[in-house]
Formats: C-alpha cells, sequence, structure tokens
C-alpha cells in the first residue's frame, strides 16, 4: 500500500504541492491527472524516495521513505519499478542490456543465463519480438522505446510501477498501445501501479481510481464516473479542457446506441 500524508514541496518561492493526501491500496491502478507543470511527476518521485517532501509524510509497505536511510531506500527501490516519461534508455547499450539494468538482485544480474530468459519474458510481457533485444534504441520506434522502458521497470520484478507520462508525445495509436500494457501488467503481474498523465481518456481507460492534482492539491479523487460527474469547477475546467469532455461523452452515447 501506498500512502501520500498531507506532503508538501516547494521549490524556492514556488508551491508545487500543498497538503497532498493520497492511498493506493495493493493491487489498485490509480492515475494522476492534472496539468502540465502542476506537480504530478514531483509526486511520483516522492514515492520512491527520488525527491524528498519539505513536510508530511509518504509510507509504502509501512515504511516511511522520507526517513530511510540509503541502504533501506535501495531495497524499496527494488520493489518499486520506474517508466521514465522518455523511456531513459542508454543509446550505447543494447536492448537486452537496458532490460538487464532493472534486474535488481545482483546474484541474478549476475546470472547470464537467467538474464537472458528474463529479457525474453520481459520483451513478451510488452508485446516486443524476442530478436529486439539485440537491437540498439536508435533503430526502434517511438512507441517501442517506451515499450523497452517499461520492459526494464518490471525486469526486477517489481510489486509497484510508477509511470510517468507513459504514452507522452505518442500517436492515439501507440498510445492504446501502451494504455493496453498498463491493463496487461495489472492483470498478469498483479502490480500496483501510479500512472502519471494528462490524457483523460487514457486515465480513464486503465485506472480504478483517479485523482485530479490542480494547484498544488488533490482536487478530486474517484472512479471515471464519478469524476466525469463533479460539479467541481476545477474538474470541469480540466476536462473540457482540448475538447476531451466532449469527445468522452461522444464515445459514450456511441456505446449507448450500438
Amino acid at each position: 500500500m501506498i500512502q501520500l500524508l498531507n506532503i508538501s514541496k516547494r521549490f524556492l518561492d514556488n508551491v508545487v504541492l500543498d497538503g497532498v493526501s493520497l492511498d493506493v491500496q495493493d493491487g489498485e491502478t490509480v492515475a494522476l491527472l492534472g496539468p502540465s507543470g502542476v506537480g504530478k511527476s514531483v509526486t511520483l518521485k516522492t514515492i520512491n524516495g527520488l525527491l524528498k517532501p519539505d513536510s508530511g509524510d509518504v509510507i509504502v509497505d509501512g515504511l516511511h521513505v522520507p526517513k530511510l536511510k540509503r541502504a533501506e531506500l535501495q531495497q524499496l527501490r527494488s520493489r518499486v519499478g520506474y517508466v521514465f516519461q522518455y523511456g531513459a534508455l542508454f543509446d550505447s547499450d543494447t536492448v537486452a542490456e537496458n532490460i538487464r539494468l532493472g534486474i535488481t538482485d545482483e546474484d541474478q544480474h549476475r546470472d547470464e543465463a537467467y538474464c537472458r530468459e528474463r529479457v525474453k519474458e520481459c520483451l513478451r510481457l510488452v508485446n516486443l519480438a524476442p530478436d529486439v533485444a539485440d537491437k540498439y534504441p536508435a533503430e526502434l520506434s517511438g512507441g517501442m522505446r517506451k515499450r523497452v522502458g517499461i520492459a526494464r521497470a518490471i525486469a526486477g520484478k517489481p510489486k509497484y510501477l510508477l509511470y510517468d507520462e507513459p504514452t507522452s508525445g505518442l500517436d492515439p495509436v501507440n498510445a492504446d498501445v501502451i494504455d493496453g500494457l498498463v491493463e496487461r501488467l495489472r492483470d498478469e503481474l498483479g502490480v500496483t501501479s501510479v500512472v502519471v498523465s494528462h490524457d483523460v481518456r487514457g486515465s480513464f481507460r486503465v485506472a480504478d481510481r483517479v485523482a485530479l492534482l490542480w494547484q498544488a492539491k488533490i482536487r478530486a479523487v474517484g472512479t471515471a464516473e464519478q469524476i466525469l460527474a463533479s460539479r467541481d469547477a476545477a474538474v470541469q475546467q480540466f476536462l473540457e479542457r482540448d475538447l476531451e469532455m466532449s469527445l468522452i461523452q461522444s464515445e459514450g452515447q456511441e456505446k449507448h446506441g450500438a
């Protein structure tokens, strides 16, 4: 279980998080929505200790993350896979070498046979062929690089997956592929996930619950249906941005009319 308890964070005079609280239950997928620059990625990075809140607490599996020492933090991170926004692959390494970096157990990491099989399995889980292992990131499309980033995140068999804008920069077809992978990994691996996104449609598809971060605070939390039904002005403003609300409503009408 992940618990954010009244966390606050500022950079100089910029208040990024102001008393943010959120629970993520085991096995649950929660999407953290909000406009660009609102602090979604900062929130995500407090979960695995990449950033420390100025106040409040972050608890993962009963561990108080801001108080963990380096060795304890390293142990926690072995259970938390992180999918970076732009993949963050090493261009000079093959796909197999990039995925192998995600194997957090030192004995397993040194075992060549284990690593080969684990890389193959991780590629399967993200719907990539085994021969992709020998390619370099520059030889892959943007969507494939995103999938390799996910494969690396699951290589260590984590309990938790943190996705930082996994569909950012992708066309709608590839974005749907990534959304499908988020669902598949939840179902096949039973991971607990937090998905940072500004994509309303994709978040509603993959998440059990959605939290809206707005002006440094959590403005709303609920299922897709509850968020859509909200009369909160900030929620409505965000949903209507880029005509996402009308698109969702039209799709709903098509389903009911079918």
